[in-house]
C-alpha cells in the first residue's frame, strides 16, 4: 500500500477536468495533506503542472501512478471551509477544480513553478517584503534631554510599535529613529511591510448614535447574532444610516469573539467603507480588493488566516477571504450585479455568503435602499427577515427631484448635454459654496462616427459595437477589446466620405461645463481617470475635502457616497439605459436613479436632483424621482411573474464564443437540442429553452457571441441534466468549434 494523493491540476479543460491521482514520494509523506499546494508531472511528457491536493487515501500501488515533484509548507495550505467552498464552486458553476482554486486564493499566496538543480520545484508567487519595526522598550531618560523629535517618536511608541512606514508618515524620519537605536532607546526587528492602508494616520471616529428607528433595527438584528445561521434584508431610504447599523452589529460581534466580514459593490467605494471601520476598529481591519498589489493582497491574506484580523472589508473576491469563526457577513448594495463574477468560475457572492453563513452559524445581512426584485420577494414572503428604515437620519428630508423634458429643450434651440434648467441649477449650487454631482453612464468624448454618405458607423473591427471617440487623446476607443485608432479619422474607411461625430460622453460634458462655469473646480470620474493606483481614494478625499465643486462620472459616482455639502444632483444621458433590452433593465434604472439622487441634501442643507429624459412621464423615473420603491416593487413583481422571470424560475444562460458564426450558431442550437432530449426522459422538470440568439454585442475580440436562455428551477436535479448535456456536447468535438459557458447569473441582455 502507498499513500496517494486526488489532486486537482492546472490548465485541464472542462472535458479533461478531474481528479488525478499521484504518488507521495518518502521525502513528501508527512508533509502534504487536504488542501496543499503541489507541483506534479502531468501529461504524456510530464510538465511540471500545479495543483492541489483535495484528498488523500492508502491504495494499492498502481506503475501508472506519477509521484509528486514538490509541496509548498503546509502554512500555505487551504483551511478545510476554503476547500468545501473549492468543492462547491465546482459543483454550482460548472468551473473546472482549478478555477476554483484560483478564485479562493489571491495570486499572492499562489506557487509557480520553477527549477533548482536540475528538477522541477515550487517557488513563491511574490517574494516577501518586510520594513523595519520600532519599539520602546523604557521610557526616555531624562538626561541627557532628548530631542524634539525623539520626544515625538517616544510619544507614539509609547502605544505600542510602529513600522518604519508608519512613522515617516507623522513627520520621524529614520536618521533619528536610527540614532535612537545606536543609544539604545530603541528596539528595531523586521516585519511583513504593511499595506499603505494601514500605515495611514486617520482622523478620530464621530461617537455612534442611533435614532429611535435604527435602535429598533440594530436590536432587531443583533438579535439573530445568537449563533445560529439567518438571513436578513435592511431597506432604508438613501441617507437612513444603514452604516450606523453595521457599525453597532460589528462591534457586538466583536465582542462576542467572533469576525465579520463586510462587502461592498466596487473599489471605488472600498476607501469610505474602510476609514469608517478603521475609525471604529483600527488595524484589525483586513482588506481583499482586486485594486491591491498582488504582495499587498498576500499580506492581507496572510494576516487574515494567521487570525491578525477581526474584520475583512472589500469587494466580491473577499467573501473567500480565510477568516475563521464568523459570526457577521454584510452585503452593502445588494442589488449590484458586480457580486456576480463574469469569468469562471461564474459564482455570485450572495450564493456563497450564505454557504459560509450555515457553515459558521453567522447572519447574513443584505442591506439596500433598492433591493433586487428577487431579494424583497424573499423578504415579503418570509424567507428571510425584513428590516426597514423609512426616514432619513436626523430627520433629514429626501431631496426634490425634477424631471427636465429633453425634447423641449432641442425643440429651443439647446442641443448640448445640459439643459437650461440644470445650469441654472448648478450656477445657484456654485454661487452658495455648494457641490454637485452629474452622473453620466458613458464615458469618452462623442459616442457615434457616422458616415455622412453611406450611413455606416465606425465600429471595432474585432468587435460588434461603435468605436467611441476620446478627444483628449484624439483617438478612436473600443470599450470592449481596447482597440484603438489614432489619431481619429475624418474620412469613412467604407466610401471615404465625411465622418460626423455625435453623442456624447463624460469627456464632453466635461467640457461644456468647463466652457458654461470657467471658475468652476470639476472632477471627472470614469475608468479614464481611475485607472492608476488608489486614483478612487484621492480622487474622492480631494472631493470630500472641497477641493472640487461639480464631480462628473459614471455609475461609480451613483451610490455609497457621502458627501455634507453635496445639495444637487443632475442626471444625464438615462434613456439608452432605459429602454435596453433584458428583464432586469427597468430595475438597473430605478436602482441607478434612486441612488444617484440619494447622494443630495445628506446633510443640515437640503438636496434637489434634476434628471433629464426624452419621456418625462416614464412611470419607472416617475417613481425613482419619488424615491417610491414599494409602489416600484409592485409593478416590477406583476411583470415578472406574468413573464415568467426570477423570482419564478430560475434563468441560466447558455454562452457560446466561436471564431466562426456558422459554428458558433450550429453549437448552439445543437447543445438546446440535447438538453431538451435529455430533458425529456426526466418528465415533470420544468425547462423552457429559448434561442440561440446573438448576444447584445454579437461580437468581441473577434469571436461570434451566441446564447440559450434556460428556464429553469435551480436544484440538483437540474443541475445534473445540465452537466449531462455538457459531457454530450463535449463528446460530440462542439466544444472545439464553440466554447460553452453555463451562468446562473447572468441578465438576459449578454
Amino acid at each position: 500500500m502507498v499513500q496517494t494523493a486526488q489532486v486537482a491540476v492546472s490548465g485541464a479543460n472542462f472535458s479533461f477536468d478531474r481528479l488525478y491521482t499521484y504518488r507521495l514520494p518518502a521525502a513528501l509523506c508527512g508533509r502534504v495533506f487536504p488542501g496543499s499546494m503541489v507541483l506534479v508531472p502531468f501529461g504524456r511528457a510530464s510538465r511540471a503542472r500545479m495543483g492541489v491536493v483535495l484528498e488523500l487515501r492508502e491504495e494499492k500501488d498502481d506503475p501508472r501512478f506519477k509521484e509528486i515533484y514538490d509541496a509548498a509548507p503546509e502554512s500555505s495550505r487551504l483551511t478545510g471551509e476554503l476547500m468545501e467552498l473549492v468543492r462547491f464552486l465546482k459543483e454550482r458553476t460548472f468551473c473546472t477544480w482549478y478555477e476554483a482554486v484560483k478564485a479562493v486564493i489571491p495570486y499572492g499566496a499562489q506557487y509557480k513553478a520553477g527549477t533548482e538543480n536540475g528538477r522541477p520545484v515550487l517557488k513563491k508567487g511574490i517574494t516577501r517584503h518586510t520594513e523595519d519595526e520600532y519599539t520602546l522598550p523604557a521610557p526616555l531618560p531624562e538626561k541627557p534631554k532628548p530631542g524634539k523629535k525623539q520626544a515625538l517618536a517616544a510619544s507614539v511608541l509609547a502605544d505600542g510599535p510602529k513600522t518604519a512606514s508608519q512613522l515617516a508618515a507623522l513627520g520621524i524620519s529614520r536618521p533619528v529613529l536610527e540614532n535612537m537605536c545606536a543609544k539604545g532607546l530603541l528596539t528595531r526587528r523586521k516585519v511583513d511591510r504593511a499595506t499603505e492602508l494601514s500605515a495611514r494616520p486617520l482622523p478620530p471616529a464621530q461617537p455612534v448614535e442611533l435614532s429611535a428607528d435604527q435602535q429598533a433595527v440594530y436590536e432587531g438584528l443583533a438579535a439573530l447574532l445568537d449563533g445560529k445561521a439567518h438571513a436578513a434584508l435592511l431597506h432604508g431610504v438613501t441617507g437612513s444610516g444603514k452604516t450606523l447599523v453595521f457599525l453597532q452589529l460589528l462591534r457586538r460581534t466583536l465582542e462576542q469573539g467572533r469576525k465579520a466580514l463586510v462587502l461592498v459593490p466596487e473599489i471605488g467605494l472600498t476607501p469610505q467603507m474602510i476609514l469608517r471601520l478603521r475609525q471604529h476598529f483600527g488595524s484589525r481591519v483586513a482588506v481583499q480588493h482586486s485594486a491591491l498589489s498582488n504582495t499587498e493582497r498576500l499580506l492581507q491574506w496572510n494576516e487574515i488566516q494567521s487570525g491578525g484580523a477581526d474584520i475583512v472589508v472589500g469587494t466580491r473576491s473577499a467573501i473567500f477571504a480565510p477568516l475563521e469563526n464568523i459570526g457577521l457577513i454584510v452585503i452593502d448594495e445588494e442589488q449590484e450585479h458586480t457580486y456576480h463574477s463574469e469569468s469562471s468560475p461564474r459564482y455570485s457572492a450572495h450564493e456563497v455568503a450564505s454557504q459560509r453563513a450555515a457553515a459558521h452559524g453567522a447572519l447574513l445581512l443584505l442591506a439596500s435602499a433598492t433591493p433586487s426584485t428577487e431579494t424583497y420577494y424573499a423578504a415579503q414572503s418570509g424567507r428571510i427577515r425584513l428590516f426597514e428604515l423609512p426616514r432619513r437620519y436626523a430627520g433629514t428630508p429626501l431631496p426634490s427631484v425634477r424631471l427636465v423634458d429633453m425634447r423641449a429643450e432641442l425643440s429651443s434651440g439647446n442641443a448640448t448635454s445640459l439643459s437650461a434648467a440644470l445650469r441654472e441649477e448648478l450656477a445657484a449650487n456654485l454661487a452658495a459654496g455648494q457641490q454637485s454631482i452629474l452622473l453620466l453612464n458613458r464615458r469618452g468624448y462623442q459616442t457615434v462616427a457616422m458616415c455622412t454618405e453611406c450611413g455606416e458607423v465606425l465600429k471595432c473591427t474585432g468587435c460588434s459595437v461603435p468605436m467611441v471617440y476620446h478627444k483628449a487623446e484624439e483617438k478612436l476607443l473600443c470599450h470592449y477589446c481596447g482597440h484603438s485608432i489614432h489619431p481619429a479619422p475624418a474620412q469613412c474607411p467604407a466610401c471615404g466620405g465625411r465622418l460626423r461625430y455625435t453623442g456624447f460622453g463624460t469627456q464632453r460634458v466635461e467640457e461644456e461645463l468647463e466652457e458654461a462655469f470657467p471658475s468652476a473646480r470639476i472632477l471627472r470620474m470614469d475608468l479614464d481617470t481611475t485607472g492608476k493606483k488608489d486614483a478612487h481614494e484621492i480622487l474622492l478625499g480631494r472631493f470630500a475635502a472641497g477641493e472640487y465643486d461639480i464631480m462628473l462620472g459614471t455609475q461609480m459616482v451613483a451610490k455609497g457616497l457621502d458627501f455634507e455639502k453635496v445639495t444637487l444632483v443632475g442626471v444625464l444621458g438615462i434613456d439608452q439605459m432605459l429602454f435596453a433590452q433584458g428583464f432586469r433593465s427597468c430595475e438597473t434604472v430605478f436602482s441607478l436613479v434612486t441612488q444617484v439622487v440619494g447622494r443630495s441634501g445628506r446633510a443640515a442643507t437640503p438636496g434637489r436632483a434634476l434628471i433629464q429624459t426624452v419621456d418625462p412621464d416614464n412611470p419607472v423615473l416617475c417613481l425613482a424621482a419619488a424615491q417610491d420603491y414599494p409602489a416600484f416593487y409592485r409593478q416590477e413583481i406583476a411583470f415578472r411573474r406574468l413573464n415568467l422571470y426570477p423570482p419564478f424560475c430560475t434563468i441560466c444562460m447558455a454562452l457560446f464564443h466561436g471564431e466562426k458564426e456558422h459554428e458558433t450558431l450550429a453549437a448552439a442550437a445543437r447543445f438546446g437540442a440535447l438538453l431538451a432530449r435529455l430533458a425529456a426522459k426526466t418528465p415533470g422538470l420544468p425547462l423552457r429553452i429559448l434561442g440561440p440568439a446573438p448576444m447584445a454585442v454579437a461580437m468581441v475580440n473577434g469571436r461570434y457571441r451566441y446564447k440559450l436562455t434556460i428556464k429553469c428551477r435551480a436544484g440538483k436535479q437540474t443541475r445534473a441534466l445540465l452537466a449531462a448535456a455538457l459531457d454530450a456536447y463535449t463528446n460530440e468535438g462542439l466544444a472545439g468549434k464553440a466554447s460553452l459557458a453555463l451562468d446562473f447569473h447572468s441578465d438576459a441582455d449578454l
